[in-house]
Order: structure tokens, then sequence, then C-alpha cells
């Protein structure tokens, strides 16, 4: 091939780039309007929930009871045309209740088998209700489907639909008969989400619209295979090298053992490792795209800093003592590249 047909070659496929994320870009629009308008007032938690799966990331949510958390994974299902299974986590919910188990069969012939039973993790949309309600050893039950997309029991590997996304809701109230979720699986979220109450106006579209006689119905967008050619078109955005340079500088500044932060140092027990970087890179190219840019800025860093590494950061006692919060840590390292 010669270099004038090695360059035409590429244009073609830097045009078909562009036409693909913006034909991508008017798919989401049209997602969150569908979501908008079932969910009200939380316009930042639709956006950053649509960033984590186009991004294939699975998210926390966290919020009080009654801010529309589990109403959100419904809507996102039925808008992105996904098969949606919910398992509500307790305290005597046991791994097999979620992954399923074998059970011995006899054939009329008298021989006996085992055959497995699929679990509800095998759809492409879990939601996992009030997961830290459940104890470690189920908990420890998804850390294999986050990561690896598929599950092993009794020896045997059994790989889960595509695309696969777990959306997990916490109610930051609940203090009895509560687990703290571990390190490990914390760092499988690609985003934490806080829900907040809705402003004044919001507050009034849900009396109104959701009290009388007739209730909106979700509007299917998209489907799996169209999230799936989406999340692989975002791995082809370019990302300048002043956006690679901001992530691996909040990244590395938030850890304790190689930061020059005098608060993180200070402050910080734990920090974020290299999944927050790959986290964050995936973040910021999804969300250009979802704002129908081409490629990141800065400005798509610094607004993803918080839901990607607020989970992935851990405060020492001192810190708490003295009523340090990570927004504050987070703040000062975006403060460094804003």
């Amino acid at each position: 091939m010669t270099a004038r047909e090695t360059l035409e070659l590429g244009e073609r496929g830097d045009l078909a780039l562009i036409d693909g994320i913006d034909q991508l870009a008017a798919q989401i629009g049209r997602a969150r309007e569908a979501i908008g308008r079932i969910i009200f007032g939380q316009e930042r938690v639709i956006d950053e929930t649509l960033v984590t799966l186009l991004s294939g990331g699975h998210l926390l949510l966290i919020g009080v009871p009654g801010l529309g958390k589990t109403k959100l994974v419904e809507t996102l299902s039925q808008v992105f045309g996904l098969d949606e299974r919910r398992v509500q986590f307790t305290p005597d919910l046991m791994p097999a209740d979620i992954l399923g188990s074998e059970v011995l069969e006899e054939a009329e012939s008298g021989r006996r088998h085992f055959r497995f039973v699929h679990g509800p993790v095998f759809c492409q949309l879990l939601m996992a209700d009030e997961i830290n309600r459940a104890s470690p050893r189920t908990q420890s039950a998804l850390l294999q489907a986050m990561q690896e997309h598929r599950v092993s029991v009794a020896g045997h590997y059994y790989p889960l639909p595509t695309p696969f996304h777990v959306l997990a809701t916490q109610n930051p109230l609940e203090q009895e008969g509560t687990y703290p979720l571990p390190e490990a699986q914390l760092d499988r979220f690609l985003m934490q989400v806080d829900v907040e109450y809705p402003d004044l106006q919001a507050e009034r579209r849900v009396l109104l619209e959701t009290t009388g006689p007739v209730e909106e119905k979700p509007v299917r967008v998209m489907d799996g295979e169209e999230l799936q050619q989406a999340q692989r078109l975002i791995r082809h955005v370019p990302v300048g090298e002043a956006v690679v340079e901001a992530i691996l500088d909040i990244v590395r500044a938030g850890r304790p053992e190689t930061s020059t932060v005098p608060e993180v140092t200070a402050h910080v027990g734990w920090g974020p490792g290299p999944r927050a970087s790959q986290a964050l890179m995936r973040a910021v190219r999804s969300r250009a795209v979802a704002h129908g840019r081409l490629a990141p800025s800065i400005d798509d860093v610094v607004a993803m800093a918080h839901p990607v590494l607020r989970h992935r950061m851990a405060l020492t006692f001192t810190a708490r003592a003295e009523g340090v919060g990570i927004g504050q840590i987070i703040d000062r390292l975006v403060a460094r590249i804003g």
C-alpha cells in the first residue's frame, strides 16, 4: 500500500469515527430525554449513570430512601432494552441465591447427574438492592462476575450475557444489620454516584406527574447490541496528552505513599490504584461523547474525578476526628489541574 493510499484510508477511518460519535451522541441525547421524563431533578445522576453504561462499567448508587434509585435502574433497563434482574440483599442471602447452584437429577434410566440452575446474575443489568445488607461472603459472590463477566461453580465456568452491568444501591442511613463493602469490591465499581434530594421545582413535578391517573412510561431508545457497539466506539475516542497527564496527576497524587499534597499524606489511609486511572480514562471518553464532543478535555477529568475516586480512597481516624471529608481531599487534587 502506498503512502497516499494509507493516508486516504486513515482519513476514511477518521470520518467514520466522527460519524459514529455524532450518531451515538444523538442516541444518548434521546436516552437522556427518555429517562428525564421518568426521573425528575436528577440530571447529574442520570448523566453519570449514562457515562457508566457507555464505559461498560458498574455503578454504586448511594442515597436515602425514596430518591428514585430503584426506579432509575428499572427505567434504564427499558430505555436500553436490557434484560434486568433484581436481587434484594438481606443478611440471610447466600451466594447461591445470586449465582445459582447445581441440583441432582435422576433420569428415567436411573442415572443421576448434576444440572446447573442459573441464578439471577445471568442477565444484562443486575440490580443489587441495598447491597451492604448482605454478609461479606455473599457480597464476594459478585467479585468474579463484575471483573471477568463469568462465574465459576463446582469447578465449571459459566459466561454471563453481554453487556453485563451491576447497578447496586446503598442506604447511608442504615447502621444495624449492614456490612461495609470490602475495598476489592468497591474498586470494581466504575463510579459511586451520590443521589441527593431534588430541588423545589423538581419535587413539584414529582407531586404532580406521579400521583395522577396517568404515569409516563419509558421509551426504548437502544438495545443491548447497540450499547455494546457504543462501548466499542468509546475505546476509539482519541485522548490528548494533556488529559492523560491530568488523570495520572490526580490519581497518583491521591496515594499517601507517593503524594506531595499535604492533605493527602496527613489524612488519607489508602489511595486509588491503577484501576482508578483506567476508570477515569474510560469515563472522560464517555462523557465527551455523551455531550457531543469528539475528544475529552480537562473539564471532563474535573467532572468525573469525584464519582470515580470517592469510593477508592479511605480517610484515617485522625481525619474523621477532625471532620475532614473525602470530597475535600478530591477538591484539593482537582485544584491542581483545574
